[in-house]
């Protein structure tokens, strides 16, 4: 005959400890052990209290486990943007798919969490987890005062430098200077960069982080052929980081008289939706417009023509900041930096100047 199955306590309400240990024969001291440190009963004594506890269809509290332990098993990740704009861009998927390999391995949890109120400051203190993988602080604004009142360890993923704070970071510079390099050596000299949004301080603080970086490599490259920023025929305009946002900037500028022989865009999100706007208009991509992007996301190669783009092993990076936040909560932190270096990938999408220019080229 079959042992029957309960699954709530003699008082009516969900079985708990003390109704696994009664049922097992053994003490609540025990019972804990079984779960949180099972080296301190026999193997015996742990398979009869998960019997009991499976009998009873008692699981223990999570909340009380972490209290108990004082570790929530949980990574946080603090992002720079709402949710729904973080998903719009291809790159936190890989991003997190690296960080989510590490969270395997672990046992760990992972928990996103966006600003609140516009504020990546005020979300701390709402976030249950160990430690926070922080990206895309370019400048601090008490984010890392607030982490280390707390005692939250933490690491830094495109984010401002900071001594003493393990880091991963992309050679954006490099990155930048190679792919402006190519587009200048085909020929142009008509170009417009697109930035992703730099946020509220850009303008008076000047673009820092990876975007910061990414404009030192436009300047220096261009520098190399004697021109600026603010040379004719160069100009910069800023968009949001997301495929429409690409595709109205792209559908402004190539509206506008005289447009560029080339477009270079901060991300592959963007230049995707600059490459549909010259589709719509008609504009030929590379014999009337080149257009390149950044960070190589998979759909960059599935373009037509597929998508010149700057290469940054983006799991890799998710990976590297899950290792080093791992370490830091396991005390065994020695500040590591890492830097993943970048690939110029030459496709379709970039070509000579044109002999003769588009409608409304100069």
């Amino acid at each position: 005959m079959s042992t029957p199955r309960f699954t709530a306590s003699s008082s009516g309400n969900q079985p708990t400890s003390r109704d696994v240990a009664d049922r097992a024969g053994v003490s609540r001291t025990a019972v804990s052990f079984a779960y949180n440190n099972p080296s301190r009963i026999s193997e015996e004594t742990r398979q009869r209290i998960l019997q009991a506890a499976n009998d009873l269809g008692y699981t223990p509290n999570p909340m009380a486990q972490m209290l108990k332990r004082g570790k929530s098993g949980t990574l946080g990740v603090l992002l720079p943007q709402a949710i729904p704009a973080i998903m719009q861009n291809p790159y936190y998927g890989q991003f997190l798919t690296g960080l989510g390999e590490v969270c395997d391995r672990e046992g760990m949890t992972l928990l996103l969490c966006p600003p609140l109120r516009n504020s990546m400051l005020k979300a701390i203190p709402y976030a249950a987890v160990d430690g926070f993988i922080v990206t895309g602080l370019e400048s601090d604004r008490g984010e890392v005062e607030e982490l280390r009142r707390r005692g939250i360890p933490f690491v830094l993923v495109d984010s401002e430098p900071l001594p003493g704070v393990p880091r991963v970071d992309t050679d954006d510079e490099l990155g930048a200077f190679n792919l402006v390099q190519h587009l200048l050596q085909l020929g142009h000299r008509h170009v417009t960069f697109v930035l992703f949004e730099g946020g509220p301080d850009a303008q008076t603080l000047g673009y820092r982080g990876p975007l910061g970086l990414r404009i030192e490599g436009f300047k220096r490259a261009l520098a190399a052929y004697d021109l600026t920023l603010e040379s004719p025929g160069i100009q910069v305009m800023e968009a949001p980081c997301t495929r429409q946002g690409g595709l109205e900037i792209g559908r402004h500028i190539l509206s506008a008289p005289n447009p560029p022989t080339a477009i270079i865009a901060t991300s592959d999100i963007m230049a995707i939706g600059i490459m549909e706007a010259a589709r719509i208009l008609e504009v030929a991509i590379p014999a009337q417009l080149s257009v390149a992007g950044f960070d190589d996301q998979p759909e960059a190669q599935w373009t037509y023509p597929a998508l010149t783009t700057v290469r940054q092993s983006t799991e890799t990076k998710g990976h590297r900041a899950g290792d080093f936040l791992v370490a830091e909560i396991q005390g065994r932190d020695n500040h590591p930096t890492q830097t993943i270096q970048t690939t110029l990938i030459t496709r379709g999408s970039t070509g000579p100047v044109p002999s003769t220019p588009a409608p409304g080229q100069a």
